[in-house]
């Protein structure tokens, strides 16, 4: 025969001896070492938490040695021999343990902590056009670019609609990891490591469009704006070599700067370049995905490319300033499944490849208009031959303008438009040569310090990259669900949404579109309270009626009357005899019997002290044979439900007490003082008081939610606070006016209120944090009194005497 495994203490896990480790029992029945609960925290006075179960309990003056000792478990440590058994086999899960989830899980936590702030708010960004806007907060002009669709906002009958946050999540979560990645690129490398890249701000979804933006800097201006008469005049000039050289050496920096973040263009245009708000000039990485888009376009339709038409495409591009060079372009048309014909194109994509543009962009600044003609007779890239007379003819437009003075010059320019990019000069080189207009190498003390180059194959090329592509998948996506009837981005069609539904919850079939909802009326006045046991759905309102309803179909089966006030409170007691007690403002408490067939008369009926000053009965709980009453007189009784009398009041609170939640061995009372009063079920003594230090004005607290280790009040200003282990963590505003209700299952928390909107939030965290996830919203017709969530249903009260029910 086995012996079993020998009694240990649950924080330093040592066997009870009855010498050094003593057991000693706190009062929810756990047992823990006398020195291990001597070291634990006392966050109140007269009160620890459970090493075990984690409940605050009573914590005697004297210490641990006051505690009573385990004298059974140190008898049972002490017969034992030391010999351990194997561990028990785990409980296998019974029927009436499922789990019922809400909410599907739409992403990982790790991808919700990279991505969630990158998300501006729906008001971040005044929207002026498609590729324009200012930011709202202090009116700096933004640049937008195109970079998905939103998911659709409302799904079924249902009326939910996912919040913002979550529609621009989704939107990148159904993105491709390359596409993803892309972006993190651009992220990382517009967050001003290098001053030299503009700033992306984020992403901006456009709700009325169903578009997904990328918000990114425009300074005081794009170099297309600013330098637009050089480029169609005569462009810097001999007389203007000075400015040309400031100009220069900036745009070489930022390209440098790019390079740097792991970054290459594939190309660059004029466009491409803006100045910051100190004038210095920094790259615009929207621009370049913008230009990118457009070489895609010109390459796409075609079957097959020789070289004459290749050189159509690269002479159109040039025209418009789109300066690719000759390597990327050839890249492009093969992803595109274009024959290319023209192998002599096929050179590794790389840092030489913007060196090439970088060329191209300096040329254009130089010689403004010349060049722009000169380049449009370009069209045969295929034939070295001509593409190095084409060279040349550049070379004598720079002899022509600056005079062989500047043959330094000229000869680094003409090998940025080198034919392989192996022979093109770095661009510290260009931006060397460049310097020397403004300072003469012998007077130049920056000459010889190194700087950093980062010129490798790693680098990754925007113009190749998933972000260039994206126009036309979405034009793809968007064309596919118009014609399957489906929203853009993963909506439903709506006229096949049938009784198929997936297990795993109310919120998984909102986000499919199959959740439907019942409205159940009946009663005359505003609902109350909401209670669900026994295969029934109870009802309370002002009405001073309890309806009772068919969990089946929600028919209606019964209603209890007898209340000669309004009805306040309503719990369901799941005992021996299940019971349904119901409180009301003249102090009556009714115990109601809920088997079949339904009594007319309830079974008993408690009264409290009746006084004019105090307005009855406003919250009921349950746990271990006694009511819990939260009364308007500002007290929170325990009644013993055999026998019907008052055991305990306990006093504390200064105004009414108007919401009770029982977790474990910890009751719960919220109060109109805003002020949150934990009491000890064993012994109703108090425990500790949340709220009481917090500064400003004060809010009532309208409604509690508890789980373990967190607890959830609302209030009347429509602010939530959360406290983890009696910690206060976080207050968020959830609502535009008070929250009467707020339920909590799971992760997923559900408040109502003022504003008639049923807002669901995820949450998460730890010790150190919390965090609130929005999901969305139910708009609703009325203002929301009261909510329950049970089993994969959501039961809503409002004041227009109607309940809906979402299943």
């Amino acid at each position: 025969m086995e012996l079993p495994e020998l009694p240990e203490c649950p924080v330093c896990l040592q066997n009870y001896d009855g010498a050094s480790t003593i057991p000693r029992v706190l009062g929810c029945g756990h047992s823990a070492c006398e020195v291990c609960l001597a070291k634990l925290p006392h966050r109140y006075p007269e009160t620890i938490r459970c090493p075990a179960c984690t409940q605050l309990v009573k914590y005697p003056p004297n210490g641990a040695a006051a505690l009573p000792k385990n004298i059974d478990l140190l008898s049972l440590s002490l017969s034992l021999s030391p010999l351990q058994n194997p561990k028990p086999k785990p409980r296998q899960q019974s029927a009436d343990d499922k789990v019922f989830y809400f909410l599907p899980l739409l992403w990982s936590d790790e991808f919700y902590s990279t991505w969630k702030d990158w998300v501006l708010g729906n008001d971040a960004v005044l929207v002026e056009t498609e590729e324009r806007g200012r930011l709202c907060e202090n009116g700096a002009d933004v640049g937008l670019v195109k970079v998905g669709s939103l998911a659709g906002s409302g799904l079924g009958e249902s009326g939910f609609e996912f919040s913002y946050n979550v529609r621009v999540l989704k939107c990148l979560s159904g993105m491709r990891e390359e596409e993803r990645r892309e972006l993190g690129l651009l992220m990382r490398g517009g967050v001003r490591q290098c001053r030299r890249i503009g700033r992306v701000y984020g992403f901006l979804g456009n709700v009325e469009d169903g578009v997904l933006y990328l918000v990114c800097e425009r300074g005081n201006g794009m170099f297309e704006e600013k330098l637009r008469g050089l480029r169609n005049g005569g462009g810097f000039g001999r007389d203007g070599l000075g400015g040309f050289g400031v100009i220069g050496m900036e745009v070489c920096e930022a390209v440098m700067g790019m390079h740097l973040v792991g970054l290459v263009g594939g190309g660059l245009g004029v466009s491409c370049f803006g100045f910051d708000d100190f004038g210095c000039v920094f790259v615009d990485l929207r621009q370049v995905v913008v230009m990118g888009r457009r070489v895609w376009r010109g390459v796409g339709g075609r079957k097959k490319n020789g070289g004459e038409e290749m050189g159509e495409v690269f002479g159109s591009l040039l025209k418009d300033g789109d300066f690719v060079s000759m390597e990327v372009l050839f890249e492009v048309v093969q992803r595109e499944g274009v024959a290319v014909e023209c192998e002599k194109l096929k050179y590794p994509v790389g840092c030489g490849s913007d060196v090439w543009s970088l060329g191209c962009v300096l040329l254009s600044l130089l010689l403004g208009k010349e060049f722009s003609d000169e380049i449009g007779k370009m069209d045969h890239i295929c034939d070295r031959s001509s593409y190095a007379s084409w060279i040349e003819r550049v070379g004598d437009l720079v002899d022509s303008r600056l005079g062989s003075e500047y043959a330094s010059l000229r000869e680094t320019l003409c090998k940025c438009l080198n034919y392989d990019p192996a022979s093109r000069p770095r661009v510290i080189d260009v931006m060397i040569c460049i310097r020397e207009l403004i300072i003469k190498p012998q007077y130049d003390i920056m000459a010889g310090l190194e700087r950093p180059v980062k010129e490798n194959s790693t680098n990754y090329c925007l113009i190749l990259g998933e972000l260039c592509k994206i126009p036309k998948q979405m034009s793809e996506t968007q064309d596919e669900h118009v014609l399957q009837g489906k929203y853009v981005g993963g909506g439903a069609d709506l006229d096949q949404i049938d009784e198929e539904r997936s297990e795993s919850g109310f919120i998984d079939g909102l986000a499919e579109g199959k959740i439907k909802s019942k409205v159940l009326q009946g009663h005359r006045d505003s609902i109350t309270a909401l209670a669900v046991g026994g295969e029934f759905l109870f009802s309370s309102s002002f009405d001073k009626t309890i309806h009772v309803w068919s969990l089946q179909d929600f028919c209606h089966v019964h209603t209890f009357k007898g209340h000669e006030h309004t009805i306040k409170a309503l719990i369901y007691v799941d005992e021996e005899k299940p019971l349904c007690i119901s409180g009301d403002s003249g102090g009556g408490i009714f115990v109601w019997g809920t088997c079949s067939p339904f009594g007319q008369e309830p079974l008993k009926i408690l009264y409290e002290q009746k006084d004019w000053r105090f307005s009855g009965i406003h919250a009921l709980a349950f746990r271990n044979g006694y009511i819990y009453t939260g009364s308007g007189d500002r007290t929170v009784k325990a009644w013993s439900l055999p026998d019907g009398t008052i055991s305990c009041t306990m006093s504390g609170h200064k105004s009414v007490v108007s919401t009770l939640a029982v977790c474990d061995s910890v009751l719960y009372s919220g109060s109109w003082d805003g002020t949150i009063r934990l009491w000890s079920l064993s012994d109703h003594s108090p425990l500790a008081v949340l709220g009481e230090d917090t500064s400003g004005t004060v809010a009532s607290v309208l409604s509690l939610a508890a789980d373990r280790h967190v607890l959830v009040a609302t209030h009347e200003n429509g602010f939530l606070k959360v406290w983890r282990n009696d910690v206060f963590m976080k207050s968020i505003k959830m609502h535009n006016g008070a929250v009467f209700a707020t339920g909590l299952d799971e992760k997923w928390l559900f408040t109502g209120g003022l504003d008639k909107t049923v807002n669901v939030q995820e949450w998460s965290g730890d010790e150190f944090q919390t965090d609130f996830r929005p999901y969305g919203s139910i708009p609703c017709d009325s203002v929301i009194t009261t909510l329950l969530c049970w089993q994969g249903k959501l039961f809503v009260g409002y004041a227009n005497r109607n309940i809906t029910v979402f299943y």
